[in-house]
């Protein structure tokens, strides 16, 4: 995906608790917010979910994603942001 100007690309590692690993977490997370996602790995089981996302978007909107996803009970760590 080509960035728009001012967009930024952050590169996440998502932990899934137990509870979330059978929600659409981040099929809402697209419909929420105006941001493109990419799963550049995952690993899931009944017990956990290890995704690693890159977000792409507005500064604003990635920012807003994240705090979203943290709210739900995601624990969310940063791995770069370009």
């Amino acid at each position: 995906m080509k960035k728009k100007k001012g967009d930024v690309r952050e590169r996440l590692y998502l932990t899934f608790p137990r509870d979330l690993v059978r929600e659409p977490v981040l099929s809402l997370l697209a419909k929420q917010f105006d941001i493109v996602f990419n799963i550049r790995g995952s690993t899931v089981t009944s017990r956990l979910g290890l995704v690693t996302l890159e977000i792409n978007g507005a500064q604003a909107e990635v920012d807003k994603a994240v705090t979203w996803l943290k709210a739900k009970g995601v624990a969310v760590e940063s791995i770069e942001r370009t």
